[in-house]
């Protein structure tokens, strides 16, 4: 039998809708929200986005959500969402404005109520400036909690509005001289014959634009803003990527959107008997059961420490997984046991290995290819990128195409989809 994973909306007032100038939802007034990916990973974030009820008026990561936004901070493919608000000033300083101050806090007020965040950061260009230290001298008085600029919960982002509803300016064509033109693509003008039936006609004449060519010039539009800045205050104390489950770290331990961006692009199906050789601290097991139902799903590891890591942050996200201290080269399973393998491949001095890493990628293609089905598929995330594709060049066992480089952690690593030969 399969593994098994556990697992109103009210007509808006037309009137209402009609006189406000942003959208409306079902459970009160739609508020406007961004959600934050890592880079290389956006299209993962919006995919997962647009499919949650009542996001509208999606354009990137930015979006109209009504009512409580908690549906919002289980998104899995996202960092973080943010509540956005547009502020028609022309620079951070104006912000200190009473009016404008007063406005800025009442919008902070509701996430800080939302999120029970403790304290409070800022981050913008130039936050060191006398006006960033002003504006978070007046920001602890009118919220009540204190600023810790480099560990505050409530992390608040401005940056100058990149205004949707602007349209920019048209560019203009660079238009073909007819001296450029073979003499058949010239056109003629009217009443006049062409080259060829004027003897004499001298080609570095000047030419003249036909009159039906003139174009009349176009006013430029009128944009919706012509200053302003955004603020973004993140909804949630944490980053969404830091797990409510994890319990328990490890060095270089994979980041859990990632890991879920992996499965995502990989496929998830029901009938998957899933195999994560050098699990670690069980973040891609985790986030592949929390994702659905799988035939099987299990987890080696050499070290003691990494295996007792994953079972207590297994434990913590109440999960039933096989996680084993076994050498994932030398199982001894028989072979094609399984649909998935997806693999974070140690790098640099986290691998031991006589013979460093050329040694255990190349036993690692090895084996795998044996463990896997015959239409089996097996991901492969690694930072050894030079290494890694060399190999894949000199072997014939596997066909690979790239699925995703991201950056995270200072650091650019691919995942590779491989399937069998």
């Amino acid at each position: 039998m399969p593994r098994s994973s556990p697992q109103k909306n009210a007509r808006p007032d037309r009137g209402t809708a009609r006189k406000a100038r942003r959208p409306s939802g079902p459970t009160g007034p739609a508020a406007e929200y961004e959600i934050e990916a890592l880079s290389g990973l956006e299209g993962v974030a919006q995919e997962e986005l647009s499919a949650v009820p009542g996001a509208r008026d999606i354009r990137g990561g930015r979006f109209w959500f009504p009512g409580d936004p908690t549906r919002l901070t289980r998104l899995k493919g996202s960092v973080a969402v943010y509540r956005v608000k547009t502020f028609d000033v022309p620079r951070p300083k104006a912000l200190l404005g009473h009016q404008q101050l007063g406005d800025l806090a009442a919008f902070l007020r509701p996430v800080i109520a939302y999120g029970g965040h403790q304290s409070f950061r800022l981050s913008a260009a130039g936050r060191e400036s006398a006006t960033m230290r002003r504006l978070a001298e007046e920001l602890e008085t009118s919220l009540g909690i204190p600023y810790h600029p480099e560990e505050g919960e409530l992390l608040i982002r401005l940056r100058p509005t990149e205004n949707p509803n602007r349209i920019p300016e048209p560019v203009e064509e660079k238009r073909e001289a007819h001296w450029e033109r073979s003499p058949e693509e010239r056109p003629a003008r009217r009443g006049q014959r062409g080259a060829a039936g004027r003897p004499g006609h001298s080609s570095a004449q000047a030419p003249e634009w036909p009159e039906e060519e003139e174009l009349e010039p176009q006013p430029a539009p009128e944009p919706r803003f012509e200053t302003g800045w955004d603020v973004l205050a993140r909804l949630t104390p944490r980053p969404l990527s830091a797990r409510a489950w994890r319990v328990c770290n490890m060095a270089g331990g994979l980041n859990a959107t990632i890991a879920y961006a992996v499965f995502k692009l990989a496929g998830v199906r029901d009938a998957d008997r899933i195999f994560n050789p050098m699990s670690g601290s069980g973040t891609l097991l985790i986030e592949r059961d929390l994702l659905g139902p799988s035939m099987a799903l299990v987890g080696v590891d050499t070290d003691p420490d990494a295996v007792r890591c994953a079972q207590q942050n297994i434990g913590a996200a109440k999960r039933t997984i096989e996680v084993a201290q076994v050498d994932a080269l030398n199982t001894g399973l028989p072979p094609r046991s399984f649909d998935l393998i997806v693999a974070d491949l140690p790098w640099g001095d986290a691998i031991t290995v006589k013979g460093g890493n050329e040694a255990l990628y190349t036993g690692f293609l090895k084996e795998m290819h044996r463990l896997c089905s015959r239409q089996g598929r097996m991901v492969v995330l690694t930072h050894e990128l030079r290494l890694f594709e060399r190999l894949m060049a000199e072997q014939d066992r596997w066909h690979a195409h790239e699925l995703f480089q991201v950056y995270s952690g200072g650091h650019h690593p691919k995942a590779y989809l491989l399937s069998r030969v």
